[in-house]
C-alpha cells in the first residue's frame, strides 16, 4: 500500500457510502459467477486535472479486500493519461468500491482542480492574494469538499457559523440606524479574539460600517472598479488598514482584476459549483502468461 496520505473520511462514513450503493451484494457479478476471480483495476486521468480524494478512493478498495499497489497523493497536478491509482481483488471487490470511488474522486477534483484555477492565475500574474473558498458546498460533503479546495491551494472562508464573526444586512435589518454602532461595540466586545466581519453592497456601506470598527469588509459582488473605488475612499477617509475581501462572482477569469484593484482576499464558492473530473477506469482480470490483461487491451 503507497497511499502517502490518510483520508479525510473515516472508515464508518466510507463503508456507509459503500452501503448505499450495495447494500444487498452485486446482483450482476454474482450472477455471472465471476464473484472469486482475480481482478485489476486502474483510474486514469483523462485530461490535465488536480486530484483530491484519492486516499478516500484507496481506501475504499482496501475496505472491501482489494489491495491498493499505487495511488498519487491529493493535490497531485496530473496529465491527461495518468494513472491516478491501481488495485487487484476479486471481481466482486472490485466491482463492489469501483463506482463510489470514481464518482468521489472525479467530483473532489473537480472542485480542486477550479481552485487551482484561481490560485495558479493569480501566481502566474506574480500576485499572492489569497483565496477563500466559502462554506456553500453541498451538504453533507463538507469534509472532502474542504479537502479539494485545500488542495487546490485556496484556504477557508468560513468552516460553519460557529467560529467567526460576519454581520449581514440581514443581521443588521433587526437594529435601528442608531442602535446598530452600540451593537457592533458589544459584538467586539464580546469576542475580543475575532475578526469583525461585515458584508456590504455599496462604497457608502463600506465607509459607514469602516467607520464602526469592522476589522473586514466582505464587498458583495463589487465590481474590480468598485472594489478600487472603495479601496480609495477609505485610504482617503483614514481608514485604509481595513482588509478588503472582494465576494460574489469571482472565478478564475476575473480573480486578477480583483486583486489587481486592491482586494486583500478572494471569497468564492466557484469551486464547489465545478463540472467533475473525468477519471477514465480500467477493470479486467488479471494479466496471465495466455491472457493477455483487459487494461493493456484497452490503452
Amino acid at each position: 500500500m503507497t497511499t502517502p496520505q490518510t483520508a479525510t473520511l473515516t472508515d464508518t462514513e466510507l463503508l456507509a457510502l459503500l452501503a448505499s450503493d450495495v447494500p444487498f451484494g452485486d446482483l450482476t457479478t454474482a450472477a455471472l459467477g465471476l464473484t472469486t476471480q482475480p481482478g485489476q483495476i486502474e483510474f486514469l486521468a483523462r485530461a490535465p486535472m488536480t486530484l483530491a480524494a484519492s486516499e478516500e478512493a484507496a481506501r475504499l478498495f482496501e475496505l472491501v479486500g482489494a489491495q491498493v499497489s499505487q495511488c498519487l497523493p491529493t493535490g497531485s497536478q496530473v496529465a491527461g493519461g495518468a494513472r491516478l491509482l491501481s488495485a487487484t481483488g476479486n471481481a466482486a471487490s472490485l466491482h463492489r468500491a469501483w463506482k463510489v470511488a470514481q464518482t468521489l474522486t472525479e467530483y473532489a477534483s473537480g472542485i480542486a482542480t477550479v481552485a487551482s484555477a484561481i490560485t495558479g492565475a493569480l501566481q502566474r500574474a506574480g500576485l499572492d492574494t489569497p483565496v477563500a473558498c466559502t462554506r456553500k458546498c453541498f451538504p453533507g460533503t463538507k469534509a472532502i469538499a474542504v479537502k479539494a479546495a485545500l488542495a487546490g491551494g485556496a484556504v477557508m472562508h468560513r468552516l460553519g457559523l460557529s467560529e467567526t464573526l460576519l454581520v449581514f444586512a440581514e443581521h443588521r435589518a433587526f437594529f435601528a440606524p442608531d442602535e446598530l454602532p452600540q451593537a457592533m461595540i458589544r459584538l467586539k466586545r464580546a469576542n475580543p479574539e475575532k475578526k469583525l466581519v461585515a458584508e456590504v453592497e455599496s462604497v457608502d456601506q463600506a465607509r459607514t460600517l469602516a467607520l464602526m470598527g469592522v476589522d473586514v469588509l466582505q464587498l458583495e459582488k463589487f465590481t474590480p472598479e468598485a472594489v478600487a473605488e472603495c479601496r480609495h475612499t477609505l485610504a482617503a477617509s483614514g481608514w485604509g488598514h481595513v482588509c478588503l475581501a472582494a465576494a460574489g462572482g469571482v472565478n478564475a477569469r476575473n480573480a486578477v482584476a480583483y486583486a489587481q484593484a486592491g482586494a486583500d482576499v478572494l471569497v468564492t464558492s466557484a469551486p464547489f459549483f465545478a463540472p467533475p473530473a473525468d477519471v477514465k477506469v480500467l477493470l479486467g482480470p488479471v494479466a496471465s502468461p495466455d491472457i493477455p490483461s483487459i487494461l493493456s487491451i484497452f490503452q
